[in-house]
């Protein structure tokens, strides 16, 4: 197990070693918070398989290329402890559960989902 756990890590390492300012996401609760908080600004969900090496390619790529600073929230969650998380939000914003999924919500609605190889820093942008 700990051969699989160096190749593609786990969640929580990958939140302390990430140079973005992701906000762990691992409570049911935590969504209407993140409702609230996009009336104010949007608020960025990435879901990621920590099992899949498609994820983990996903989340490198889009951390390479993301430059948007302080314009969004960044909310990352591990689909695989906490599905119930997963599936509330496919159910509150009315999206199809993908895995890797990027999902971005504004004034409380999902305007823009991506998954696998369409996630990209530079097609979020342009829902900016």
């Amino acid at each position: 197990m700990s051969l699989f756990k160096n190749i593609f890590g786990s969640s929580e390492e990958h939140i302390l070693v990430s140079k973005l300012n992701w906000i762990a996401l691992t409570d049911l609760g935590q969504l209407n918070e993140i409702v609230e908080l996009s009336n104010e600004k949007p608020v960025l969900i990435f879901k990621h398989s920590t099992r899949c090496s498609i994820s983990r390619f996903a989340l490198k790529q889009f951390e390479n290329d993301y430059n948007l600073e302080d314009k969004i929230s960044l909310c990352f969650l591990d689909l695989l402890n906490h599905r119930n998380v997963s599936n509330e939000i496919a159910i509150q914003f009315e999206v199809e559960h993908q895995s890797p999924q990027l999902l971005l919500i504004s004034k409380g609605k999902c305007i823009y989902d991506a998954s696998h190889s369409n996630i990209t820093a530079e097609d979020l942008n342009r829902f900016l």
